[in-house]
Parts: C-alpha cells; sequence; structure tokens
C-alpha cells in the first residue's frame, strides 16, 4: 500500500518537474499576448493597430508580445495620434536560469513572452487640426507712405 502511495507521489512529482523544464516561465506566467489599454482624450477616436480598425477609445486591445505593433488614433477635425510598441525583455525570463534552463529559455522566445510590450498605457492627447500659428506674407506694388519700414528683403 506505501509503496503504491510512493509511486504515484513521484509520478506527481515527476510530471510537476518535467511541465516546468519543458515550459518557459515567461510563458506560463506572462503569456504570449498582452492587453495594451488604449484611450484618448477627446474619447470615441478611431484605434488602428497594424493598419487594422479595432474599434473606439477607450479599449483594451490583446496584442501578440512577439510582433511589433504600430498603433494609430483617428478622430475627426483631430491630428491623428501614433506610436510604435517597443519590446523590452520580460523580467519572467530570469526564470528559466532558476528552472527551465535552455529548454524553456527556447519555449519562451519561440512564442514571444521573452517580451513585454511598452507602452502598457497609451493616453492620447488630440491636438485639433489648425491650433497652428498661421504666418501671411502680404507683397505690394506700391507702399503708402505712412507705413513704417520694419524689414528690408534681399535677393540672393
Amino acid at each position: 500500500m506505501r509503496k503504491l502511495y510512493y509511486q504515484r507521489a513521484f509520478k506527481v512529482l515527476l510530471s510537476i518537474f518535467v511541465f516546468i523544464v519543458l515550459t518557459g516561465c515567461a510563458t506560463i506566467i506572462s503569456g504570449r499576448t498582452q492587453e495594451i489599454g488604449i484611450s484618448s482624450s477627446p474619447t470615441g477616436a478611431k484605434v488602428i493597430v497594424n493598419g487594422e480598425e479595432k474599434g473606439k477609445t477607450p479599449i483594451a486591445v490583446k496584442l501578440a508580445r512577439k510582433d511589433k505593433h504600430f498603433i494609430r488614433i483617428e478622430l475627426e477635425g483631430y491630428k491623428p495620434y501614433e506610436v510604435v510598441l517597443v519590446r523590452k525583455i520580460n523580467a519572467w525570463v530570469l526564470g528559466n536560469i532558476l528552472f527551465g534552463g535552455l529548454i524553456g529559455l527556447a519555449v519562451d522566445a519561440i512564442t514571444g513572452a521573452i517580451y513585454k510590450l511598452e507602452p502598457e498605457q497609451i493616453d492620447a492627447k488630440l491636438e485639433r487640426k489648425g491650433d497652428e500659428p498661421v504666418v501671411y506674407i502680404r507683397v505690394v506694388l506700391k507702399s503708402d507712405p505712412s507705413w513704417q519700414k520694419v524689414g528690408q528683403m534681399e535677393s540672393w
């Protein structure tokens, strides 16, 4: 009876050990995708990720960690807001040194869990179109004698 108990306990412990060794630490903890929160001021702006419309702000989108992503936020009457998500090394990868070794590191690299995307939250402050200062240049053929000279244009 006791022998059977020890055999089952050994199998359970062996299964846990194999699971840890054959999977990456970051893959287990973080997963292959990451949720990115996107908001804007004003709200209701169209969110486009890698050329594909995902919805309107505020929104949370799940993105693959292994890919680079380009996000564009658009709203009628406002300048578009663009951001590129950068990949940084996920701190959970360090768990492979303790538990998973090279196999776990390889699993994390293949699944993309080796990375985390930044920024994790995007808060776009949209600027109205036409808010730039406008400079007008006026040319006249004859000047009015009451005008005051403020500068002189020179030819090249």
